[in-house]
């Protein structure tokens, strides 16, 4: 895969990480991200408002602004780690499952597995894994690519390695792949390209996003991340689909979210993407 079959999207994790003050829609976003000079996006069950229910609307506002729906981002109040809610969670997927299936190449993200509860930890790698197994056999069902997104934020039960390891262990490959972010494994203090190399070949796309040397989220560009041999590392994977998905949630994006992710496809095409 060559620099020129690499794409660029946007994450609306950007403007949600605002909470009440973002007032807007998925309109405005839409139109920010296009203005940005991005060419996909991946949207949020949170963010998705209106068109959740209308996916030929939403797909003819992303043509009208030139994007692709490169993924569509989902979460669970139950941090897929309640046995209670499995059946619940793989219920909850499979609406988002069919709604990604009206776009051509669309992933489902699933969200970090999160601790919710008391409990032993192993027990919830065990009910979390059921969850993205099952989910991932529906999804192949209706012919979409699912995948799992670690985080770094409270209370994940995918911080580390160690935690990595245990639920790849434990996901069939075939059915369930990874959403590697360059920023959650960094604030993990993870060997970021020994990681990429382990599981190559279980990256669907990337995030990518910056962090200082303390671990605190940054531009694009401004952090330790070396953009270049990360791009170069998922290049390798056998199910990379071509699409790195920048992402900010540094304080520069909470006062003007638009101006820091059109800063940070600038700071792309420096790069040569």
């Amino acid at each position: 895969m060559t620099t020129k079959d690499i794409k660029l999207g946007c994450q609306t994790f950007t403007w949600e990480m605002l909470g009440k003050g973002f007032t807007g829609g998925p309109d405005d976003l839409l139109s920010a991200i296009s203005k940005g000079g991005y060419s996909g996006i991946e949207i949020t069950d949170k963010m998705i408002g209106h068109y959740g229910d209308d996916p030929a609307g939403f797909a003819s506002a992303l043509e009208n602004h030139g994007l692709t729906l490169v993924a569509f981002a989902c979460a669970a109040p139950s941090g897929y780690t309640e046995a209670a809610e499995i059946e619940n969670d793989v219920a909850r997927t499979r609406r988002w499952i069919d709604f990604a299936a009206q776009f051509p190449g669309a992933v489902v993200s699933m969200g970090s597995a999160t601790v919710m509860s008391p409990g032993a930890r192993a027990d919830k790698y065990k009910v979390a894994a059921e969850v993205y197994n099952k989910a991932g056999a529906a999804a192949a069902s209706a012919g979409v690519t699912l995948a799992v997104h670690p985080s770094s934020h409270r209370d994940t039960l995918l911080f580390d390695r160690a935690d990595y390891d245990a639920i790849f262990a434990l996901l069939d490959p075939t059915l369930v792949g990874w959403v590697p972010d360059t920023g959650h494994i960094l604030r993990s203090r993870m060997d970021i390209l020994d990681t990429l190399a382990t599981y190559r070949d279980r990256i669907r796309y990337l995030h990518l996003k910056d962090v200082d040397a303390n671990g605190d989220w940054a531009m694009l560009g401004e952090g330790v991340c070396d953009t270049k041999a990360v791009v170069d590392a998922v290049r390798a994977g056998s199910h990379f689909n071509g699409w790195l998905i920048v992402e900010e949630e540094s304080e520069t994006a909470g006062r003007d979210p638009a101006a820091a992710v059109k800063t940070n496809r600038d700071t792309m095409r420096r790069y040569g993407f």
